[in-house]
């Protein structure tokens, strides 16, 4: 889904969920079109600590995905350190066998007897 498309059907769904809200708790008269003294100051104080509760959160959300984001960030550069470490290591031990080899001087394959334990002969 196109990430515009989605935060403006996510800002519509809490914007629906405010409006209910509100209107639930603060409109108690149909009477009159418009709303009363009563009604408009409760629709006000209502959207309005909605919206300072809102902004507490996603404060906190953001903090704590700063953090998350940082330790997560720590661990990907510890553990490329540590693979880099690895390599280098199984290269140096690589390059040892190789060297312990070289100086071994080239190797020497002896044919088995005919009459020896474990030959098999047809």
């Amino acid at each position: 889904m196109d990430p515009n498309l989605r935060n403006m059907k996510d800002f519509l769904t809490l914007y629906n969920k405010v409006t209910e809200m509100c209107f639930n708790r603060c409109v108690d008269n149909f009477n009159q079109r418009e709303l009363g003294g009563e009604e408009d100051t409760c629709v006000d104080r209502c959207v309005s600590k909605f919206a300072r509760f809102n902004q507490n959160i996603m404060k906190v959300y953001v903090d704590a995905q700063t953090k998350i984001n940082t330790r997560r960030m720590q661990e990907v550069e510890e553990n490329a350190r540590k693979l880099e470490q690895q390599q280098k290591e199984d290269r140096q031990k690589e390059e040892q066998t190789q060297k312990e080899a070289s100086a071994a001087g080239p190797s020497v394959l002896t044919p088995i007897p005919p009459n020896a334990p474990g030959n098999l002969s047809i």
